[in-house]
């Protein structure tokens, strides 16, 4: 079935977006400010059916040069189980690995049980010499 995924490195639109982020389970946003962070992304990539509904995507956001974080690891529910997380990860780490400087801090934040994904592509815990943390407006 993956052979019937189209990938890319454009934006899905603001509302394909929320409505996918919705779907997968993530947490809503603001449609204008989608649009803001979507246009400030460093990186994306898309995946889109033969249909060109929008099944998966993931976003690399950051300074550019010291710090980067992987976010929106985003796969619609109908298509989950089928390695398409696995398939974003790949993508991101190699944006990663061609453009980020040495020494780039890389972060995520991992929902149980997704985190075993990310191990599988280097990353760790950062627990106990330090812990996550977050305000939300």
């Amino acid at each position: 079935m993956k052979t019937n995924i189209n990938v890319s490195f454009d934006a899905p639109t603001p509302t394909e977006y929320l409505a996918l982020r919705a779907a997968a389970g993530l947490s809503p946003k603001d449609l204008q400010a989608s649009q803001i962070a979507l246009s400030n992304s460093i990186f994306i990539t898309t995946m889109r059916d033969l249909d060109d509904q929008l099944i998966g995507m993931g976003r690399i956001i950051g300074d550019g040069g010291c710090f980067y974080q992987i976010v929106d690891i985003a796969v619609h529910p109908t298509r989950q189980g089928q390695g398409l997380g696995k398939q974003i990860m790949s993508v991101l780490m190699d944006y990663l690995d061609n453009h980020a400087p040495s020494g780039a801090y890389i972060s995520l934040i991992a929902d149980v049980p997704a985190d075993e994904l990310y191990t599988r592509f280097g990353f760790d815990y950062t627990s106990p010499k330090s812990v996550g943390m977050f305000k939300k407006y």
